[in-house]
């Protein structure tokens, strides 16, 4: 399906270095400011107060978090549980106090607005959790590199293999690198997030490959710069269409999806475009210096002289 049609093929690898040079020096900054200032985690890994309290009719989120806020506290959730009558409150750790103590505390002043709330349960999740949930999250985006490298070279080649992942960690790395310096939180969503984009920006070098491929086999002779540009140029009208329609959902539960979506939306959004960029000047420019040729993607055909001296034999 295609939008509309680019009779002219536009030299994309052109700037390529430019780009790439650009590139990297944001994947320093990103790094630098993960490794100097670090996230602001979420009490899903640092541990914190679970309050589930439940209202006879649909919980006013606005309402408690307002409340909730005007209790001094900064890194707190709050979002439905269940039904649209139960609410989750999550809440730091605080200095001093049990989570008994901050139950009993955020209970009255929800009272005070409302005396028909009533409290369902109070847990305590400690760091030991959120230590464990940071090592499961670091597991998983483990498995997704090894899995999309041993998917590229499986599909294509190991040249597209190293330009592909190199690609995506450039994407992870980027959004990493907003959250750390913007002091945004993380949490478990926002890890969902990345590991979304993840698999969203691998789709968009796989599509931009396989169409290099189809172009190696009908221009033999064309330089494989012109077969590069040629792909993306004949890809683009489905990557807009791909990505300008994820984009509106994702657009759609930032502006409307409130807090509990704002930095998964978010994080999709940077993944996004991101994606689309890695995909065509980071993954495509490195498959080209590291010297991807048609022959590395389509095996060689032997003649029909040397197979009948094959059958003679």
């Amino acid at each position: 399906m295609e939008l509309f049609r680019i009779g002219r093929t536009i030299p994309f690898m052109r700037h390529a270095l430019i780009l790439n040079v650009i590139s990297f020096l944001t994947f320093v900054a990103a790094v630098f400011f993960i490794v100097t200032r670090g996230f602001h985690l979420s009490i899903e890994f640092t541990g914190g107060t679970v309050m589930e309290v439940n209202y006879t009719q649909s919980a006013p989120l606005e309402q408690v978090r307002t409340v909730v806020s005007g209790l001094g506290y900064t890194d707190f959730q709050v979002q439905n549980f269940g039904t649209s009558r139960d609410v989750m409150i999550r809440l730091p750790l605080a200095p001093g106090q049990s989570s008994a103590a901050q139950s009993d505390t955020v209970l009255k002043a929800l009272k005070a607005s409302d005396a028909t709330v009533e409290l369902r349960r109070v847990e305590f999740v400690g760091p030991q959790v959120g230590r464990e949930l940071v090592e499961n999250g670091l597991l998983a985006l483990l498995f997704v590199i090894i899995g999309i490298v041993v998917y590229l070279a499986v599909r294509f080649e190991w040249k597209f293999a190293v330009a592909g992942v190199l690609a995506n960690l450039h994407d992870v790395v980027i959004i990493l690198g907003f959250f750390a310096f913007f002091g945004w939180e993380f949490s478990l969503s926002v890890l969902a997030g990345v590991l979304a984009v993840l698999g969203y920006s691998v789709n968009e070098s796989v599509v931009i490959m396989d169409r290099i491929r189809e172009n190696f086999r009908k221009e033999r002779s064309m330089p494989v710069v012109d077969v590069i540009n040629g792909a993306i140029t004949q890809t683009i009208s489905r990557t807009i269409i791909t990505h300008g329609s994820t984009q509106m959902m994702v657009m759609a539960m930032l502006i409307f999806g409130g807090p509990t979506l704002h930095y998964f939306a978010l994080a999709l959004t940077i993944g996004i475009w991101f994606g689309i960029y890695s995909s065509v000047f980071v993954a495509a420019a490195i498959a080209m210096w590291l010297g991807v040729k048609r022959e590395d993607m389509i095996k060689p055909v032997k003649k029909v002289d040397e197979l009948e001296e094959s059958y003679e034999e």
